[in-house]
C-alpha cells in the first residue's frame, strides 16, 4: 500500500472511534461527560479514553482522600477505567500510522517534523468532528453533557484550541474549561 494520506488517516480514525464509542455507550449505560482521543508528543496513533459520572463516583469512593481524588481524577485520561477502551478497533489506525513517515527520521528537520505532526493531529481532529457530526456523542441538549477532544500528552495549549473547535460553548465544555483547560 502507498503511504496513507491525511484523508485515509481521517477515515480510519473515524471508523475506529465510531465503533469504539458505540460499543462503550451500548455496554455501559452511564452518563459520560468526557471522551478524548489521546496521543503523545510525537503524534503517535491515538487511543480512546472516557469518564462517566458513575465511574468517577466509584473511583472517588475507593480513594483514601475522596475530595482530592475527585479533583485529580475527573479529567485524567490515564486514570479512567475506560482508558484504551475499544483498542481492538484501532488496528487499522496503528497500521496506517506505521506506513506514514517515521517521526524519528525528522529529528534534524523541524519543518518536515512539524508538517507530519500537523497531518496526524488534523486527521484525528477531523475524524472526531465527523463522528460528532453523525450524532454519536448525542444531539441537541444531550450533546452538551459531554466534552470531546483530541489531546496531546503531556498537555499543551493546542488541546484547548482543539476543544474549542470540537465542542459547543456550554455544558460540559464550560466545566472542562474552568477545571482542566491548558492556558492559551
Amino acid at each position: 500500500m502507498a503511504v496513507p494520506t491525511e484523508d485515509d488517516l481521517t477515515d480510519a480514525i473515524a471508523d475506529a472511534t465510531r465503533r469504539a464509542v458505540t460499543d462503550l455507550f451500548r455496554e455501559h449505560s452511564e452518563e459520560f461527560y468526557y471522551l478524548s482521543l489521546i496521543t503523545y508528543g510525537e503524534a503517535t496513533p491515538p487511543f480512546l479514553s472516557a469518564w462517566s459520572r458513575e465511574a468517577l463516583d466509584a473511583a472517588v469512593a475507593r480513594a483514601a482522600a475522596p475530595d482530592d481524588a475527585r479533583w485529580g481524577l475527573k479529567w485524567c485520561y490515564s486514570s479512567s477505567p475506560y482508558c484504551f477502551y475499544g483498542e481492538a478497533h484501532f488496528g487499522e489506525v496503528r497500521r496506517f500510522f506505521g506506513l506514514r513517515p517515521d517521526m524519528a527520521a525528522y529529528v534534524n528537520d523541524a519543518k518536515a517534523w512539524d508538517a507530519e505532526y500537523e497531518v496526524r493531529l488534523r486527521a484525528m481532529e477531523r475524524a472526531l468532528a465527523r463522528v460528532d457530526g453523525e450524532g454519536v456523542f448525542g444531539t441537541g441538549s444531550a450533546r452538551f453533557r459531554i466534552v470531546i477532544n483530541v489531546e496531546v500528552m503531556p498537555p499543551d495549549s493546542t488541546n484547548t484550541w482543539r476543544a474549542f473547535r470540537l465542542n459547543p460553548p456550554w455544558g460540559a465544555f464550560q466545566e472542562w474549561l474552568e477545571e482542566a483547560a491548558e492556558p492559551i
